[in-house]
């Protein structure tokens, strides 16, 4: 039987899968989501998606895709982060059929803990043995400066291929800068022939507030105003063009388009 955190589809002739790690869950008290924004309307539409008002979820999940004799894997998860009930990747990506260590290509769109937790095990070692880590210039740089992740930065050094931004990576593998939300946030387009897919990063992290009130910012986001004109032109970019997007938060797994509606935007996630 399929594993649940698991969720196979194809970009074209590749075979991917979105693999679950976890979920973050923090209050709905103003100070990480939606800062700034009335109470009252937050709730709304938190009410109006389905979701509670006391507690806000977010999904944990990485995007892997296979491509020719390369494995590649778009971010790794919170690995053994005490903020997220997370950690289930390798188990997800041995379920997909793979092993850590047949991971050729690691994608990083930016070097939060729930994106980079997942680079080492719980002894520091890297957990993907053969691939090589490939994050933009600027989000290298940030990382090497910030002395709370040196055991990291000294795990992953010998293998980091650090890109230009807005880089082609591999064939068939693009990066587009997403500023904002850090120093070198990338997000990454797959493409197969005419087959595209854009994994967003956190260029929005909420499948209804980010998407419906893309002005409302959130406590992670480095640079607040330029990561709303950021997520602003990113919404209306895959909206206008029809791109299925993969994102690592909205809820499992993560795949569908942004919606115009009215003067907005909307989740619609594949069925």
């Amino acid at each position: 039987m399929e594993s649940a955190d698991v969720h196979r589809f194809r970009i074209g002739t590749l075979d991917a899968a979105v693999l679950r790690d976890g979920d973050i869950a923090f209050a709905n008290d103003g100070k990480t989501l939606g800062i700034g924004a009335p109470r009252a309307e937050m709730d709304a539409v938190l009410t109006k998606a389905g979701e509670g008002t006391d507690t806000v979820r977010l999904g944990v999940q990485a995007l892997l895709v296979r491509s020719g004799d390369r494995v590649l894997l778009f971010d790794t998860g919170a690995g053994e982060a005490k903020f997220a009930d997370a950690g289930r990747l390798p188990t997800s990506l041995r379920a997909a059929g793979i092993e850590p260590d047949q991971v050729s290509d690691i994608f990083i769109s930016h070097a939060h803990g729930d994106h980079v937790g997942g680079l080492v095990d719980a002894a520091g070692r890297p957990m993907f043995a053969n691939a090589t880590v490939h994050l933009s210039a600027p989000e290298w740089q940030a990382l090497q400066g910030d002395a709370s992740n040196a055991a990291l930065v000294a795990a992953i050094a010998p293998r980091v291929d650090a890109f230009a931004p807005g880089a082609g990576i591999l064939p068939g593998v693009t990066a587009v800068e997403v500023t904002g939300h850090t120093p070198g946030h990338s997000a990454f387009e797959i493409a197969d022939g005419d087959a595209r897919l854009l994994y967003i990063g956190d260029a929005a992290h909420h499948f209804a507030v980010s998407v419906q009130r893309p002005q409302w910012t959130i406590a992670f986001d480095g640079d607040a105003p330029t990561a709303e004109a950021s997520r602003e032109a990113l919404l209306a970019r895959v909206a206008d063009s029809g791109l299925t997007i993969a994102s690592p938060h909205f809820p499992f797994p993560g795949l569908g388009h942004i919606v115009r509606r009215d003067d907005g935007f909307v989740w619609a996630p594949l069925q």
